[in-house]
């Protein structure tokens, strides 16, 4: 018998991951037009009606493609915002005052959840001059305890989150151009950061939904192998975490798929189709 519970998780798409647990939903770096600039999304945009009742919205850090003003008018002026510390005023400038911002170890309680921000290694700054915050990611904790990573790139500080033992791990595998710059995970570093955070599982994001305007032709396989290559990768550097390999805009098959995985080897198993 399939149960109705909503899924605890949702990959919407690039950095854009609801989460839905003891009552309460966040959603995290909300992209959800169709264009961010010069970059097209070629997913379809999330149905404005899965995302309409947040509680709270978690922003890691400025730059474009993970504080979309636009999107946030979509879900309300008054929603409440987590923002990264330094950027009050940024949010004020643009009609949002609900907000709180959060400096890595603090933490503010929205709902029956606990939400704490971690250390990030990634640029602060909003393009192309505009002010700086402190880049973060987050742990989402109640029945679960989840890590959403944000942008970052691998430091041996992530150790520090792996007490309490986390559930899942959200983390980054690409970006959105056939290149990363600095500050970013990739398959293989994301696979290793596994090492550091010791999670049960683990959902390659930042991938597969956004690119710059050109033909598909140039899209190669960094618009879509990130998350088989992160799954190779992690087979090797941590094999007993579960990789579920989610597409954008399915939700994660969690805790069912972890659950039937009990007692197997490990590797790439699908999310929701990959």
């Amino acid at each position: 018998m399939k149960s109705n519970a909503r899924p605890l998780m949702t990959f919407l798409g690039h950095s854009t991951v609801l989460f839905d647990m003891d009552g309460t939903r966040v959603i995290t770096d909300p992209l959800l037009h169709a264009r961010v600039g010069p970059i097209r999304r070629y997913r379809a945009v999330p149905d404005p009606a899965l995302v309409a009742a947040v509680d709270a919205v978690l922003i890691s850090h400025l730059h474009l493609d993970h504080l979309d003003f636009r999107s946030l008018e979509i879900l309300g002026r008054d929603r409440r915002l987590l923002i990264p510390e330094g950027s009050e005023k940024l949010f004020a400038s643009h009609g949002f005052a609900n907000t709180r911002a959060l400096a890595p170890g603090e933490s503010a309680r929205v709902g029956s959840l606990e939400i704490t921000a971690t250390p990030a290694l990634h640029s602060g700054l909003r393009p192309p001059f505009g002010p700086r915050g402190i880049p973060v990611g987050f742990i989402i904790a109640g029945s679960h305890r989840l890590y959403f990573a944000g942008d970052t790139g691998i430091f041996p500080g992530m150790a520090d989150f792996a007490e309490p033992h986390i559930d899942v791990a959200m983390l980054p595998v690409w970006g959105w151009g056939p290149k990363l710059s600095q500050g970013h995970l990739h398959p293989a570093s994301a696979a290793k950061a596994l090492q550091y955070l010791r999670p049960t599982a683990a959902v390659p994001i930042h991938w597969g939904t956004i690119w710059p305007l050109m033909p598909a032709l140039f899209f190669g396989s960094r618009f879509h192998q990130p998350p088989l290559e992160f799954a190779e990768h992690a087979a090797h550097f941590a094999p007993d975490v579960k990789i579920l390999v989610t597409m954008p805009g399915e939700p994660v098959a969690w805790p069912e798929a972890v659950a039937r995985q009990q007692g197997r080897p490990s590797g790439a198993s699908s999310g929701s189709g990959s």
